[in-house]
């Protein structure tokens, strides 16, 4: 899904946080439908879902953390909590500095929201959250870049004219498709490995204990059925 490691960090503290009593799980709480804040605060959305499931086979009891996307990795590394489920893609980068479960979605398509149809993507401003994939990548096309703490701010930057498209997760841009004259453009990108839940490299025993309950629910149908309630990506 979106995001990529930007720099990086330091050696993973040796936190056993399998061991816990509660399994603090940290996510952005920004980027619906994959997780967002409902009206009364709480965490919602597919990774919400998700989580409460995978927590229910892997017999453990967590709870919800939120975090902001550019710290979301250093701040797990800290001890802050003790897993990321944030629509992260499984990149080499981060897999420098944190491990990950096998993916839960197949690679989402990044897709391009614009005011025109008939924008040049290597002539133009092109908008991204940053620290993402989709960010790298139109920076290694060569392109102009700029590049926004939320994504919100990647859709706002259009409206207002200071970008010419944005690049994201095709899902998060749906809803906005349409909108105050926003058009998707027939190019899409397919980035990165599909998105995983993110550990300390200390925390082996916990990583497995997820990836088991991920495989199950693969093997029982259910984690596509929860794909597609939210549709965030395509099924396995």
């Amino acid at each position: 899904m979106k995001r990529l490691l930007g720099t990086a960090l330091a050696l993973s503290l040796s936190t056993g946080a399998a061991f816990a009593d509660t399994v603090r799980l940290g996510t952005e709480g920004a980027y619906a439908p994959w997780n967002f804040l409902d009206d009364s605060g709480e965490v919602a959305g597919f990774e919400r879902d998700l989580g409460d499931e995978l927590c229910k086979r892997a017999a453990l009891n967590c709870e919800w953390v939120t975090n902001d996307w550019d710290s979301i990795i250093p701040n797990l590394v800290s001890g802050n909590y003790d897993a990321i489920i944030a629509g992260m893609s499984i990149t080499e980068d981060r897999e420098k500095v944190i491990d990950f479960t096998q993916n839960y979605t197949p690679p989402d398509p990044s897709a391009y929201l614009a005011l025109s149809d008939d924008v040049d993507l290597a002539g133009a401003v092109v908008a991204a959250q940053a620290t993402t994939i989709q960010a790298a990548f139109v920076a290694g096309q060569g392109w102009t870049l700029v590049e926004f703490a939320t994504p919100e701010e990647t859709v706002a930057a259009v409206r207002n004219g200071e970008a010419d498209a944005v690049l994201a997760d095709k899902s998060f841009l749906d809803p906005f498709a349409g909108q105050d004259g926003l058009t998707m453009l027939s190019r899409m990108e397919q980035i990165g490995g599909g998105v995983g839940m993110g550990f300390r490299k200390s925390d082996t025993e916990l990583r497995a204990k997820f990836d088991a309950a991920i495989q199950s629910m693969k093997d029982d149908g259910s984690l596509n059925e929860l794909i597609a309630k939210w549709e965030v990506a395509t099924q396995f």
